[in-house]
């Protein structure tokens, strides 16, 4: 027996992952500090697009008479959350070098 103690599931899941990525040849490189301030700097201006594109969602809902605009609206917006995600994850793999 070994004295380790019993391992969470995303140690296990995390132990998976990085056995695939050695068999498959994938290398694993750490960050470099230009690297993290710049993918920081990528997830800070998401999150105040997101924030932006929220106030203006919620004050168009609010001006909103019918159903059918609200659901337009709420299409547009989830749209817009999807593209600025996409948008910043393909900045984060540019950054990384991927």
């Amino acid at each position: 027996m070994t004295d380790e103690a019993p391992k969470s599931a995303y140690e296990l899941a995390m132990e998976r992952l990085r056995r695939k990525d050695r068999e498959e040849g994938v290398e694993e490189r750490p960050l470099d500090d230009g690297q993290r301030a710049a993918i920081a700097e990528a997830r800070r201006v998401a999150e105040a697009r997101l924030a932006e594109r929220e106030i203006l969602h919620q004050s168009a809902l609010r001006q909103a008479r019918d159903p059918e605009s609200a659901a337009t609206l709420e299409e547009e917006y989830r749209r817009d959350r999807d593209r600025i995600a996409t948008d910043r994850d393909r900045r984060i793999r540019e950054i990384r070098g991927q």
